[in-house]
């Protein structure tokens, strides 16, 4: 047996012990990195910790950090509270306002996961109190958390922009981010109006909905107590916005009841606002400048951000810099080369590029979206470089979106947060719903995104 297949056997390894076993998959890729690079390919461990992506691990560490900082801060949950306010009681606008703050949250930093697992119980509440299906509410805030996942100053944007660049090819981080925001945004928009979206939009708005006050039936209720007429409102107990006793927005941190934590919350804001502005207008390094934002908040208030170190996602950010460690060693050896002309050869380049859409596509479902991407774009350089008509900016597209969008996966961290914060639903029936979902999207996504960006 070749050096090359002992590699790649030991890849698939890592991704099956990561599925069964409830270990970091970094940690593995670790000791694979160690174990196959000193053993099969007779590095030693200087050569293999020169893979390490100091680059990544800065750009992970500082978008992650930032992130933290603003979730302490009260930042997140007060943006949320505008946004709430805003829709003015209007039921169908609440599953797109979910949409569009969970695509906000990882568009500046957050993990999927830790933006989902923000907005997935405030948006099954809703569902909940004003009859919205909550497999659409869920998969509303999945999709937006997916749809903003590949800015450039994203987790998935950081990853993707860092593996292309690397690997020598075309880079358009705004032609990802826009794939990926389009495609989720069409999937939502169908999941929205065949789980009951009109119904919502003939209903209308309803000042006295959770977001603003206590339930509709619940005044009902209490005005018959007091001798009123059905639908009559409390006399002194006006609707008013983020007053509701049962209200998400009233349960937010503490922090937010301290008016003197506004002018934070707005320096903490324009960072972010700089953040972009550097990093798309000016070319700075993404991880360098995070952090010295991040710097700049934590010397403003020390005292609350004094744990937010510890807050950052090490799992995550180890489990990429892990994978990509293992991925550099697999290059080093020549396995990347060996699988992309492998590849090209059994098929035609086009026929290729469908076939690693549906491997990322099937694995993502089971593993982390962040190993995938990690591990099979570099596979697919060999073909991407020569001139046989895929398109790199297509492909990637096309990779970036099929290994994500499965995310709704009840075996992934996102679905299985959705599982866990539906209300009022049959437990088995609602995990057999999202897992014939994720079968669909699992099969059909992977060939229209090939179709859109690679073949036409």
């Amino acid at each position: 047996m070749g050096a090359q297949w002992i590699s790649i056997y030991v890849l698939v390894g890592m991704f099956v012990l990561a599925a069964v076993l409830p270990i970091n998959m970094g940690v593995i890729a670790f000791a694979g990195a160690f174990l196959v690079g000193t053993l099969v390919a007779g590095m030693n461990a200087k050569a293999i910790m020169g893979g390490f992506p100091v680059d990544l691990f800065l750009t992970l560490l500082g978008i992650t950090y930032l992130f933290v900082l603003a979730q302490n801060s009260g930042t997140i949950d007060w943006l949320v509270k505008l946004a709430v306010r805003a829709v003015r009681g209007r039921i169908a606008a609440i599953p797109w306002l979910m949409f569009f703050i969970a695509g906000a949250l990882t568009s500046v930093g957050a993990v999927s996961p830790a933006a989902v697992a923000i907005i997935v119980p405030i948006a099954l509440g809703f569902a909940a109190r004003h009859g919205i299906n909550p497999l659409m509410m869920g998969l509303m805030v999945i999709h937006g958390a997916q749809g903003g996942g590949f800015s450039p100053i994203s987790i998935y944007g950081g990853i993707t922009n860092k593996v292309v660049a690397k690997a020598g090819l075309p880079l358009n981080e705004i032609a990802t981010m826009m794939a990926s925001l389009a495609v989720n945004l069409t999937v939502a928009s169908l999941l929205f109006f065949l789980m009951g979206g009109m119904k919502l939009i003939r209903q209308g708005a309803d000042p006295c909905s959770t977001a603003f006050g206590p339930p509709r039936a619940h005044r009902q209720d209490e005005a018959r107590v007091r001798g009123g007429t059905p639908g009559e409102s409390l006399p002194g107990k006006p609707c008013k916005a983020g007053q509701g006793e049962d209200s998400p927005v009233s349960a937010a941190p503490s922090v937010l009841q301290d008016t003197g934590a506004r002018p934070y919350r707005i320096v903490t804001v324009a960072g972010l606002l700089v953040l972009v502005v550097l990093t798309l207008f000016f070319g700075q390094d993404i991880g360098f400048v995070s952090l010295t934002i991040g710097l700049v908040l934590t010397v403003m208030a020390p005292n609350l951000q004094k744990h937010a170190l510890g807050q950052v996602p090490w799992p995550e950010i180890l489990l990429v810099v892990g994978v990509s460690t293992y991925v550099s060693v697999l290059e080093r050896m020549g396995t990347i080369d060996f699988v992309g002309h492998g590849v090209a050869g059994l098929t035609s380049p086009l026929v290729a590029a469908l076939l690693l859409c549906f491997v990322g596509a099937v694995v993502s479902a089971f593993a982390s979206s962040t190993a995938v991407l990690g591990s099979l774009i570099p596979l697919a350089v060999p073909f991407l470089l020569g001139d046989t008509g895929v398109s790199a900016v297509g492909f990637i597209a096309a990779m970036a979106v099929s290994s994500t969008i499965v995310d709704v996966s009840p075996f992934s961290t996102n679905g299985a947060l959705v599982l866990a914060n539906a209300q009022g639903v049959n437990r088995d029936a609602f995990f057999r719903q999202l897992l014939v979902y994720c079968a669909a999207v699992t099969l059909i996504a992977p060939v229209v995104v090939w179709l859109l960006f690679v073949v036409l």
